[in-house]
């Protein structure tokens, strides 16, 4: 085989690799919400969507996409509260304290 060819074939493969490595999919980053809420029986929801009380999403964040998610906390006797948030990949905690209905 000539030089010229082997050449050739030799940087068309060592290209086709590197290119195989850059396009190799890197692992998505998810997103994970944990929420400390006031009083202990708020619920969560994103997008009128249940995700969790806010007990088990202490303990346990919940896996979402990064992005912007719309927040619902309710409880009972108490005013919901919405929030719009940017959850990026990664951990983000939300504190909440929810507001009394007055008797």
């Amino acid at each position: 085989m000539p030089m010229a060819r082997r050449l050739l074939i030799v940087t068309g493969a060592a290209a086709l690799l590197w290119a195989g490595c850059l396009s190799s999919a890197q692992p998505k980053r998810e997103a994970r919400l944990r929420v400390l809420a006031e009083p202990s029986t708020t619920t969560v929801y994103i997008e009128d969507r249940y995700i969790g009380s806010a007990r088990v999403l202490a303990a346990n964040p919940k896996r979402l996409k990064p992005g912007v998610a719309y927040l619902t906390f309710q409880a009972p006797n108490y005013f919901p509260h919405d929030v719009r948030v940017e959850l990026p990949p990664g951990e983000t905690t939300i504190k909440m304290k929810l507001r009394p209905i007055p008797p």
